[in-house]
């Protein structure tokens, strides 16, 4: 594989190739329309990207509104960049007709429409699923929304940190004393994301029995519950007010060092006797008193002193090195440690990557594929090297071109400003 000068010191980072393309993965030669904006439903297009479809991005004259988001990056949206790799990009405006006439032709040939519409906006525009199956009754036609399809709120905008907020994720997430907190990294919207590739995975093999297409939906309340499966348990003679909390009290957790803090997990009998081994509390690991994950949890203020006062003996770092494989635990990182991690580069999960910016290219290392797929558990060499996300209308006459315009054609569409 090439290797990007820049990245010469990383032995597995793949580097983009000119003409890099989804040219191989289980979803080689299926077409994804990427409609949606934000996280969600544009991730999700990439998960299937990552997994061989061709995916294009059709974005309105505006353009998707996470291109504008806040970024150190001199003139590029640091989050485009990393939710939107793997597609081509198209901008249509869908209120006018000759660009929706564009759009209809490019379903007829397509497997997959994604978009993020609240549920009244489709219908309006002329792509709701009823109006679309007509033109390709073999389409899987994914909704994201907020809320769902039906309810008091279906037509009310969802976005992730409003639906953590509500279904008490940050409830939980704050501490008993104090008020709620968000859990920054838009979780919500990657597990929709996520969703959202399985559920049109899922379809699409449904439609191989078939041959019909369907409706496929996903929103943020579904996936904010569905994240909280374990907890969301009442049972028939239960209060209200009833400990929920799965955290296991003390013991697991984050902690201080001597130099950085360590995430310690050590809720197995095993784990816990080779913490106090390790740690030099092997009187704390044959008492009895906390020899369960619960009877720990209750004893928690007698434990966790002595606890950190055996960790300040080692830095964070020297004890994942002492631990070992005998206790699971890490050293808090920050990302920026990820792209020369050992591990990562083992996996080969990085990607070097150029963006054909507006104000030249830009060149970055980036995420590159979550799943692995090959003839055996150590094939990682037939992934397929992702392209970089599109600049605004990047590839719009390429893919105006394949659907059998001419040059004539583009330009009265781009005239009319259909098409940019």
């Amino acid at each position: 594989m090439k290797r990007d000068s820049q990245d010469s010191h990383l032995s597995s980072t793949v580097t983009q190739d000119a003409t890099a393309a989804t040219a191989a993965g289980p979803l080689d030669g299926v077409r994804v329309l990427d409609l949606s904006a934000y996280i969600a439903g544009p991730y999700g297009c990439t998960l299937l990207a990552d997994q061989g479809a061709e995916v294009i991005k059709i974005e309105p004259p505006t353009g998707d509104n996470l291109r504008k988001y806040p970024s150190t990056l001199a003139s590029e949206s640091r989050a485009f960049l990393g939710v939107n790799r793997g597609k081509r990009g198209l901008v249509l405006d869908l209120k006018q007709p000759e660009a929706l006439a564009v759009l209809r032709r490019l379903v007829e040939s397509a497997d997959v429409l994604v978009h993020n519409f609240r549920p009244s906006v489709p219908a309006r525009l002329g792509i709701a699923y009823e109006q679309l199956c007509e033109v390709n009754p073999r389409l899987i036609y994914c909704a994201v929304t907020g809320y769902g399809e039906t309810g008091p709120n279906k037509d009310k905008a969802g976005y992730d940190q409003v639906l953590q907020t509500m279904t008490g994720m940050c409830a939980m997430q704050g501490k008993a004393d104090g008020p709620p907190e968000i859990l920054y990294g838009s979780v919500v919207d990657y597990y929709a994301a996520s969703l959202v590739a399985a559920g049109v995975s899922s379809a699409l093999f449904a439609r191989e029995r078939t041959g019909q297409g369907q409706y496929v939906g996903v929103s943020l309340l579904r996936s904010a519950l569905a994240m909280q499966s374990a907890r969301m348990i009442w049972a028939d003679d239960e209060p209200r007010e009833v400990g929920r909390d799965m955290r296991s009290g003390g013991i697991t957790g984050i902690h201080p060092t001597r130099d950085g803090y360590l995430y310690i997990s050590a809720n197995t009998p095993h784990f816990w006797q080779a913490l106090c081994e390790k740690t030099g509390m092997a009187a704390l690991g044959a008492d009895e008193r906390y020899d369960s994950v619960r009877k720990r949890a209750q004893h928690r203020d007698e434990i966790v002193p002595q606890l950190h006062a055996a960790l300040q003996a080692h830095g964070a770092r020297e004890w994942e090195a002492i631990f070992g494989d005998a206790v699971p635990c890490a050293a808090a990182r920050r990302i920026e440690d990820m792209f020369d991690d050992p591990q990562v580069d083992a996996e080969a999960m990085v990607q070097h990557y150029t963006y054909a910016g507006t104000n030249g290219d830009l060149g970055y290392r980036g995420f590159r594929q979550p799943i692995r797929f090959g003839a055996g558990a150590s094939d990682n060499g037939n992934a397929p090297v992702s392209r970089a996300a599109p600049a605004f209308g990047q590839h719009s006459d390429e893919v105006l071109r394949d659907l059998g315009l001419t040059d004539t054609d583009i330009a009265a569409l781009r005239k009319t400003e259909a098409v940019q």
